[in-house]
């Protein structure tokens, strides 16, 4: 970022932006009642999601998204004691990424608020995933921090402090446990925005700012900036 541009604020995806648990759920559903399955499709996205998350986080060699979330996949189902083709079922729940939900504020929020800072992403995502979601309309194609094109996955310190060297001063935006919890133990500065379904680590740090609404943040992220400037350290919660 060079001197005189606005800070760019980063947003996690599949949680920040987009309802994932209800869009990929949906397939799940279909599939669960092609399969017979005893369980709905939200149940199967929560043990998804679970074993995309280890998965992620014990990823010391970087591997394609899809690569590991069909791994995760077959976990799941082996988890729930249920049956299907992994490969076809994952290629149907990614093709239908283009289909997930924004959550409602942010087809409003996010220009707003890129009226006045650079609208980024930092998320555990392949390229190409990214750009069919609805929510890559709103981001700078150039300011999408990947997973694919920083080489590390969440919750690696990796992840944070590559964006950070692309971006240079951010303000993350992140909703789940895992991304609050990596984005604080790495020094980013942190404006938390709650999501239905995403609650904190119960062990990890814990953010002093946090929104309800896209529409606070317009309010919240100078004062994140401001406090990570004034500490030197690069955490938010200074006094």
């Amino acid at each position: 970022m060079s001197a005189g541009e606005p800070m760019t604020v980063t947003f996690d995806l599949f949680s920040a932006l987009i309802d994932s648990r209800t869009g990929a759920g949906a397939v799940f559903d279909r599939l669960s009642a092609t399969y017979g399955w005893s369980v709905n499709g939200k149940t199967v996205y929560d043990a998804w999601d679970v074993q995309n998350k280890r998965a992620q986080r014990l990823c010391a060699t970087w591997q394609p998204y899809r690569a590991l979330a069909g791994q995760a996949l077959a976990e799941a189902y082996a988890a729930l004691h249920i049956e299907g083709d992994v490969a076809a079922d994952l290629a149907q729940v990614l093709d239908s990424i283009p289909a997930w939900p924004l959550w409602p504020d942010v087809s409003e929020g996010l220009p707003t608020l890129g009226e006045r800072y650079r609208l980024g992403l930092l998320s555990n995502v392949d390229d190409e995933l990214f750009a069919r979601t609805q929510a890559a309309a709103y981001i700078q194609p150039d300011l999408a921090m990947t997973s694919e094109r920083l080489g590390a996955y969440k919750p690696s310190p990796a992840i944070y402090e590559r964006a950070q060297e692309a971006l240079g001063p951010i303000v993350h935006i992140p909703t789940s446990a895992r991304d609050v919890r990596g984005a604080l133990e790495a020094g980013l500065p942190v404006v938390r925005l709650r999501r239905p379904g995403h609650e904190l680590d119960p062990d990890g740090p814990r953010p002093t700012l946090e929104a309800s609404h896209l529409g606070e943040l317009a309010a919240l992220v100078p004062r994140a900036a401001r406090r990570c400037a004034l500490d030197g350290s690069g955490r938010e919660d200074a006094p």
